[in-house]
């Protein structure tokens, strides 16, 4: 069951998102009102090291008054490529510059509010530059065993969806069966 939009308009917009208005059509043929959220597309890299330790973010986030570890992200500014842009993110936010980037995948976090984009992408690699210019993006920056992911998953300790799954896949790539009991 598709539903159809037939017009949109935007409430509130800044620089960072615009907050919109559309009528949607249900298939059954009734209209609603629904607010969506656009916003640019967000670019988000780590490192794995040698050692199997991927770089972590330990960061508080207000919105949600949460505790958590997260991967060095930002918005993709405009006509910026999205490898550069998060290759730019993870030096700024963590003092690592990270050899050649490999995509790991594109998520839609919360498609049925936002047409938010995160792209995430990974080194096997990365050469440490200096303090983080965005040191206030988190309280540390920690290098954390991949094997220990999972459980850290479970426990509640990466609470925002795109950084669990881009994990989780970072752990099944690098470890796969090795990690298993």
């Amino acid at each position: 069951m598709q539903w159809t939009k037939h017009n949109e308009q935007t409430v509130y917009s800044n620089r960072w998102f615009s907050v919109n208005l559309a009528d949607v059509e249900l298939p059954d043929g009734r209209h609603l009102d629904h607010f969506l959220i656009r916003l640019r597309p967000v670019a988000v890299a780590t490192v794995v090291n040698e050692a199997n330790e991927v770089l972590l973010l330990w960061r508080h986030r207000f919105i949600t008054d949460s505790w958590g570890w997260e991967l060095a992200a930002g918005v993709v500014e405009d006509g910026e490529d999205i490898a550069r842009a998060a290759a730019r993110e993870l030096e700024e936010e963590t003092g690592w510059r990270p050899g050649p980037l490999h995509h790991l995948m594109s998520v839609e976090p919360s498609n049925g509010l936002t047409d938010a984009r995160h792209h995430v992408y990974w080194a096997d690699e990365g050469e440490y530059v200096g303090h983080p210019v965005d040191d206030f993006e988190s309280d540390r920056r920690e290098w954390v065993p991949l094997k220990l992911v999972p459980d850290m998953v479970a426990r509640g300790e990466v609470p925002a969806a795109n950084m669990a799954a881009a994990l989780l896949l970072l752990h099944h790539l690098r470890l796969g069966q090795d990690a298993l009991p």
